[in-house]
């Protein structure tokens, strides 16, 4: 008999975090590596939300809270949503967790039954499944294409949605490709839905406030109201506000699916962290104007990044519109070798072997659910990604 629960055996541990794992072992261990794995910005926290959580310090406010969040920042995200979304919402249909991904958790372990199906477009974000399968449901794999933007067809969502169908998990823009959905794309989807009334949306909008040249953000149920009562829309302060170790999600629909989902984090980590949450309040209440300036910098690394792949051989990658990933197809690189040797097979054999190779470390496509691609999180320096995008190059240069 086994002490360790089955449930584990359908789930396996964070491709990501592995990465940046490994990475950090090999630098500890002396060689020159250059990660390029981790989601999360490089600049910190702005000063203003700082301010706010020593000043929630002097003030005593340690304590328990709610256990799904303060009326402060509840408050503040009603207000948030209002403004950047026209969506309307009271403060009891919002809720407040330890990271946007305790709140898609939540959701599903408390709506979820066994033979219950969620539709997630690939690629998606590696959690995404696993947390689908610990809820007792099915993840229902609806593969995009470099050939769509990585963007998901009304007909491929059509084709995805059964009568067992409870959920669609929508990302845009989108952790591992950086695609973003135009209003006009995101209305052919919830068109789709309308025709389905069973199935719930649970909308991923962690990168809304990264966005770069013309592109606009939309959300939907800001483009299809008649989606309103059947959508959680999520969201968090980790991306825009480079907060991303303070651990605060949030996300707001109907209010019988929010206490439901109060009840699950009531009997697991109860309130999120105190001095967090009141950072949270000045960070969606306090001043944006650090988001623009971000951006600018995101699109620069995004721009040589993109071109410096695009200039290796065998490897084509697309401009993203948002987010701070590039997702690159590595199709021209599979069945050569290595100069060391390496047979690349596929994009984890090529993932492995540029880490060991050149010290250069991504995460391999088959964990975002489409292959052959990679990961990179433009994320970081200007120079660290010149000389990591260079021995990429030099990498695939060597393959024979």
């Amino acid at each position: 008999m086994t002490f360790l629960s089955a449930t584990l055996d359908r789930v396996k541990p964070s491709p990501t975090i592995a990465v940046t794992t490994k990475a950090g072992e090999l630098k500890a261990a002396g060689r020159d590596v250059i990660g390029l794995g981790a989601g999360e910005p490089d600049f910190d926290t702005p000063q203003n939300i700082k301010d706010a959580a020593v000043a929630a310090i002097a003030a005593g406010k340690t304590k328990y809270t709610a256990v799904d969040g303060i009326p402060e920042l509840k408050e503040a995200v009603v207000a948030k949503l209002k403004r950047d979304n026209g969506l309307d919402y009271t403060t009891a249909q919002v809720t407040v967790g330890t990271g946007g991904k305790q709140i898609l958790y939540n959701a599903l372990m408390a709506t979820l039954n066994e033979g219950d199906e969620v539709v997630i477009p690939a690629p998606y974000w590696v959690s995404y499944p696993d947390m689908v399968l610990l809820a007792g449901g099915t993840p229902v794999i609806a593969e995009a294409s470099l050939q769509t933007g990585f963007k998901l067809t009304a007909d491929q969502l059509e084709a995805a949605i059964t009568d067992k169908t409870k959920w669609l998990i929508f990302n845009s823009p989108s952790n591992p490709t950086g695609a973003g959905y135009t209003r006009e794309e995101l209305k052919q989807l919830t068109d789709v839905l309308m025709r389905h009334p069973h199935v719930w949306v649970m909308t991923d909008d962690m990168y809304e406030h990264l966005v770069y040249d013309d592109f606009e953000f939309c959300t939907p149920a800001e483009v299809e109201p008649g989606l309103y009562e059947r959508t959680l829309t999520v969201n968090g302060v980790s991306k825009a506000y480079a907060m991303t170790g303070w651990r605060i999600g949030y996300a707001a629909g109907p209010e019988v699916l929010i206490k439901a989902m109060r009840k699950v984090q009531s009997q697991s980590t109860s309130n999120p962290c105190s001095i967090s949450q009141w950072a949270a309040v000045e960070a969606l209440n306090g001043t944006q104007d650090f988001i623009a300036p971000n951006n600018a910098l995101f699109a620069r690394r995004r721009d040589l990044v993109v071109k410096m792949l695009n200039e290796a051989e065998g490897i084509r990658c697309p401009v993203p519109d948002g987010a701070f990933y590039v997702y690159p197809s590595i199709a021209g690189c599979i069945g050569k070798t290595s100069a060391a040797g390496t047979r690349i097979t596929d994009d984890e054999t090529f993932a492995t072997a540029l880490l060991e190779e050149t010290g250069v470390a991504v995460v391999f496509g088959a964990a975002f659910g489409l292959s052959p691609n990679f990961r990179v999180s433009y994320a970081t320096s200007d120079e660290a990604l010149t000389e990591a995008c260079t021995r990429i190059q030099t990498f695939c240069a060597g393959l024979t």
